[in-house]
């Protein structure tokens, strides 16, 4: 609250007591008061009421200091009505029982809002475990028929697994820790399982898979990580160009362990590395003719971030790409080393 801003918002009752003055001054010399004893009145007058303005001006204005100071400690700002103090005022005490009830028109809102996300969020997850159950027995029938339509029939269903299993990562996303447990997995381990979940995806595209000193052990959720995995095994076989190939390769440095999958694809434009990890952004490479959601590299970021493990991306252009993910160190693998 700004001097200047106060002074206007007083500028009726400024008028009203100038004015008041004038009318003073004009009936007291109508009855012969002498001009000593009106000049003193009028001082008098002058100091009470400009004092009085003053005066209520610190006090309003720590009053809405006290409240903006409350309110940037809060979270949750709407929650402002429930901390602060009951005003005195009468005018205060108006904008506080509208405040209330706003607030609580708004948490009303935001409930129903939440109890239809969620009911919403458990029929996906619900349908996704059921459509699941016809792509397994599909698998099951061309594995038991193999040629080279089923083969075909594999690579694409792996797809649809794929998009069904990133549904389903995205809607437990925000809640991460309701749905991980950590224990002890072998990093070589995980990487092998990965590849022979999209082992058909693989040969289709003719991608040739290296493994390199992965035989390290990181503490965290295999079933994240594999998903991670198999979200950036993915992005590597639609950006590939020909006699495609996937590196992983895991190093121990400062205290973590580092996996780097490196490729030979296409490569991202470096103004384009920045913004990799936005939902939505597909950047230049998705634009040109591929059906690229962003949505893959935006989860592999929030799911990193939820379980504690860093994620960068390094690439150029027609050299291809590399994604490291670095696990921290628990203090029993220092003990083992």
């Amino acid at each position: 609250m700004r001097y200047k801003e106060y002074l206007k918002d007083q500028l009726p009752a400024i008028v009203t007591h100038i004015l008041s003055m004038l009318f003073c001054v004009v009936f007291l010399s109508a009855i012969d008061m002498q001009a000593s004893i009106l000049l003193i009145l009028l001082v008098f007058w002058i100091l009470i009421a400009a004092s009085y303005i003053h005066i209520r001006f610190f006090l309003r204005k720590r009053y809405f200091a006290e409240l903006l100071l409350q309110l940037e400690r809060l979270d949750k700002k709407y929650l402002i009505s429930e901390v602060m103090e009951h005003p005195i005022l009468t005018e205060d005490k108006i904008y506080y029982h509208l405040l209330k009830a706003a607030n609580k028109s708004m948490m009303e809102q935001v409930s129903e809002s939440k109890r239809e996300r969620k009911e919403y969020k458990e029929y996906i997850e619900q349908w996704i475990h059921d459509v699941k159950t016809p792509i397994s027995a599909m698998k099951l029938i061309c594995e038991n028929n193999k040629s080279d339509t089923t083969r075909k029939l594999m690579a694409e269903m792996e797809k649809v697994s794929h998009y069904t299993d990133q549904a389903l990562y995205y809607a437990r996303s925000e809640n991460v820790e309701k749905d991980y447990l950590i224990k002890e997995v072998l990093l070589s381990e995980m990487i092998h399982a990965t590849v022979a979940e999209n082992k058909q995806m693989l040969l289709q595209n003719h991608v040739s898979v290296e493994v390199k000193n992965c035989d390290y052990t990181v503490y965290t959720d295999e079933k994240w990580i594999g998903f991670i995995l198999n979200q950036l095994i993915a992005n590597t076989v639609k950006y590939s160009e020909k006699e495609p190939q996937i590196i992983f390769e895991a190093d121990s440095k400062q205290g973590q362990i580092l996996l780097m999958l490196r490729d030979n694809g296409i490569g991202i434009l470096e103004s384009d590395l920045p913004r990799i990890f936005e939902k939505g952004f597909t950047g230049e490479n998705g634009r040109i003719g591929k059906s690229s959601t962003g949505i893959g590299l935006f989860l592999c970021k929030r799911l990193c971030e939820k379980l504690g493990i860093g994620i960068a991306v390094k690439s150029k252009p027609g050299q291809g790409t590399t994604v490291e993910l670095y696990f921290p160190k628990g203090d029993f693998v220092k003990v083992q080393e």
